[in-house]
């Protein structure tokens, strides 16, 4: 497996205008960003379907649940890969990040309306492809890792104001809305349905009941799954130690951390971070 990953590329950039442009089983081994020039494209992400037009741009995590592509007649766009290990053992160490990603992974098109922002997001993907082909570099390793980091804060910087926009709307929505802004925004220390309940004036039991309704999931595995997405990220910065982890997720110890995540892993955090190589 290992093997297979060192012959990937880490940085690949193509011109968009039909599936076949994209590299065999991009979905499993790829982050995708892709910046709509022309055209539109429709997909299904999440069982939910989507389009991107142009001026926008869409981001997909490796792996995601994402089928059925279909093209434009005059489709364009700049897309950049960038290999799945190589992007997740470089992430800066901001909280930031992790709220960013969750949203990210729920809206997975964002508005590009200003030109400006539009030739940020292109100038990026230059400057990441042009580091990674730079192999004369003297110090290319180091240069790549830091130009990967850069990368990510520009894009950070660039859908800043749209998370933050739809973060306020989501506090002024129904409970089930608020709700889900509430736990986005605390599970990764609140994780019991009665914080948010009592955040939001009502019961646990109601609170379950509306989540119910609206979802068809209680308010109880909501927090589990943003629970687990959130130790999975933090999993996945090597920089963070288990310790740390544990110790920002205000567990009181680490063996008890270790316990919670083979709950919901499957696996304890050591054996999680060794399959990760």
């Amino acid at each position: 497996m290992n093997s297979v990953l060192e012959k990937l590329p880490r940085v690949v950039m193509i011109e968009l205008t039909k599936k076949n442009d994209l590299p065999k089983d991009f979905q499993l081994n790829y982050y995708t960003h892709l910046l709509c020039h022309r055209g539109h494209l429709t997909f299904v992400f999440n069982d939910i379907k989507l389009r991107c037009k142009s001026g926008e741009f869409a981001f997909w995590f490796a792996k995601s649940r994402l089928s059925d592509l279909q093209f434009s007649k005059n489709f364009k766009a700049a897309v950049l890969l960038v290999e799945n290990h190589f992007l997740n053992n470089n992430v800066p160490d901001q909280n930031w990040g992790i709220d960013a990603t969750l949203h990210s992974r729920q809206y997975p098109i964002k508005q590009l309306n200003d030109k400006k922002d539009r030739e940020r997001v292109l100038s990026n993907f230059h400057l990441l492809y042009d580091k990674f082909q730079d192999k004369e570099h003297r110090f290319y390793e180091e240069a790549l890792k830091l130009q990967m980091q850069l990368f990510i804060f520009e894009m950070w910087h660039t859908f800043a104001n749209e998370y933050e926009r739809r973060k306020r709307s989501l506090q002024t929505g129904t409970l089930y809305e608020q709700f889900m802004h509430l736990v986005q925004e605390h599970c990764l220390k609140a994780r019991e349905v009665q914080f948010y309940a009592s955040e939001l004036n009502i019961s646990a039991k109601y609170l379950n009941s509306i989540c119910k309704q609206n979802s068809g999931i209680t308010a109880s595995e909501w927090i589990k799954r943003f629970v687990k997405e959130r130790i999975v990220l933090l999993l996945q910065n090597k920089n963070l130690t288990i310790t740390e982890i544990a110790d920002e997720m205000d567990f009181s110890s680490r063996s008890f951390f270790t316990r919670y995540v083979k709950k919901v892993l499957g696996v304890t955090p050591s054996e999680y971070r060794n399959r990760l190589g």
